[in-house]
């Protein structure tokens, strides 16, 4: 089974993939909700996908993929950015796989965790 960690703020947005996610036959785990460093959990959840969101209240999702681009054993992670502005250029220049802009639809989503 793939494992996909969400990193998304919005308690109703994470419920909603949680369920789409489950209901297509992925993992989901909430990051956020795992105490300690970020980055050293989602070296410990060892993912194949990451579904990251630009605007994490006190965190910066741009910074986080570049963070995750620096460490070799999570350069492989695939990971997507969301953001209800359109960031994509930034997103995708600090290492980001690919960008979904806010509101999206799901089947853009499962579409893009399966490439």
């Amino acid at each position: 089974m793939v494992k996909v960690l969400l990193a998304e703020d919005d308690p109703t947005m994470l419920a909603l993939l949680k369920t789409l996610l489950t209901i297509e036959g992925f993992e989901a785990v909430n990051i956020l909700d795992k105490p300690g460093d970020l980055i050293e959990n989602i070296r410990r959840e060892n993912p194949q996908a990451i579904f990251l969101d630009v605007n994490l209240g006190n965190r910066d999702g741009i910074e986080i993929v570049r963070q995750i681009r620096a460490i070799p054993d999570l350069q492989s992670v695939r990971v997507i950015m969301t953001s209800g502005m359109p960031r994509a250029e930034e997103c995708l220049a600090a290492g980001a796989d690919d960008f979904l802009l806010k509101p999206y639809m799901p089947d853009d989503l499962i579409a893009r965790l399966r490439r």
